[in-house]
């Protein structure tokens, strides 16, 4: 079995990397599978750092496309003829992507048209907004996937309201444990950390990335405001990508406790994280590993596309609300905030779940000689 790997963006690395090593382990095991990875940006991308995929204890992609853009419409058109030059030139019987992203949904339609599987990783999340770009390719992904690989039972019941084939879902849990339960411990501390006089839980971590609440300058000062103030003096990390920086910069906030960094690598993210005094976050993804290490945090969101990080987790959810930020943060920096509880299959087995339910279900559509010759091995 041929697998096609799609990566979109940097954050999709932490999600296949321990795909990658669970197809290694069933090849040592004697199964038939390989893979291949493309990444649909370019090999020059800035934000595939020298160190991610060292860190993530992967190889670096086998394919690049070569796109780059912001239009939606355009960066799809130009991954699927790019995606289709690829599919010539390196045949796949299933194509496995990941997320929610333009990339996402390109390569899933590409290969749903040539007669190929697809399997979508981390399945069945919703913010029940259709105004947002990302809902509409979960969406459309979801509909056209023959493997939908879910994180959690709220998934699962979201694709059975939406009547997908009972079938082709299959809970595997939460596969960006995975990849916190391997690297937990080879975690780095960064060279400044010391020399910025940091200690473990005596600081504040801020990341954020949204770009719509980066464009509502006003909330975006209040919010800022709200976190300097209750901070009381409380040293605030800040690692933020070049277009982030800008947007804060450019409300002249004052405040000495307030460090502006660039974005770290991987093990040295993960430290910040596992060590932090409190999140504050508009990523799911941080959410979810603030949950497993038992950080408290706070999603500046509405929603959480895992609502288990709020329901058994660490994660609150203030939307982009400064009273009820100012709220949680004197409960965070007071100590009192709630633990975690563990939830269901985030045991770090999702990948092999994955790969295995691949293997199976794929042998079961195999002509019968190479059947034969499976149960052979």
């Amino acid at each position: 079995m041929k697998i096609t790997i799609v990566a979109g963006a940097r954050p999709n690395f932490m999600k296949i990397a321990p795909i990658t090593r669970a197809i290694k382990a069933a090849q040592e095991a004697g199964k038939r599978i390989s893979y291949r990875l493309v990444y649909t940006g370019r090999q020059d991308d800035t934000s595939l750092d020298a160190s991610l995929f060292s860190d993530l204890d992967m190889k670096q992609p086998d394919g690049y496309l070569g796109v780059i853009g912001h239009d939606h419409s355009e960066v799809a058109a130009a991954i699927m003829l790019a995606f289709e030059k690829e599919l010539n030139n390196y045949p796949a019987q299933v194509v496995l992507v990941v997320d929610d992203l333009t990339a996402t949904m390109s390569c899933s339609i590409v290969a749903k048209k040539r007669g190929l599987k697809v399997a979508h990783l981390i399945a069945g999340t919703r913010s029940f907004d259709m105004n947002m770009p990302r809902e509409v390719n979960r969406t459309i992904v979801d509909a056209i996937s023959d493997y939908l690989f879910t994180a959690g039972m709220v998934a699962n019941r979201n694709l059975n309201q939406e009547g997908m084939i009972p079938e082709y879902i299959h809970y595997v849990g939460n596969i960006l444990i995975d990849t916190v339960r391997y690297n937990r411990h080879r975690l780095l501390q960064p060279v400044w950390f010391s020399s910025m006089g940091l200690e473990k839980r005596s600081y504040l971590l801020l990341t954020l990335n949204r770009h719509d609440l980066l464009t509502k300058k006003k909330v975006l000062n209040a919010l800022m405001q709200t976190l300097v103030e209750k901070a009381e003096g409380m040293p605030i990390i800040a690692p933020l990508h070049p277009y982030v920086q800008n947007a804060i910069k450019a409300l002249e906030i004052s405040a000495p406790n307030l460090h502006i960094l660039p974005p770290q690598s991987y093990l040295h993210f993960g430290y910040l994280i596992n060590h932090a005094k409190g999140i504050i976050t508009d990523s799911g993804n941080i959410a979810e590993e603030a949950t497993f290490l038992d950080v408290p945090c706070i999603t500046l969101n509405s929603y959480a596309e895992h609502p288990e990080t709020w329901r058994v987790g660490t994660n609150e959810l203030v939307n982009e609300d400064p009273a009820a930020f100012a709220s949680m943060l004197e409960t965070m920096l007071h100590g009192e905030w709630k633990h975690t509880t563990l939830p269901d299959r985030w045991d770090g087995r999702t990948a092999e779940r994955i790969v295995q339910t691949l293997i199976y279900e794929e042998s079961k559509s195999a002509p019968k000689s190479q059947e034969m010759d499976n149960l052979q091995k």
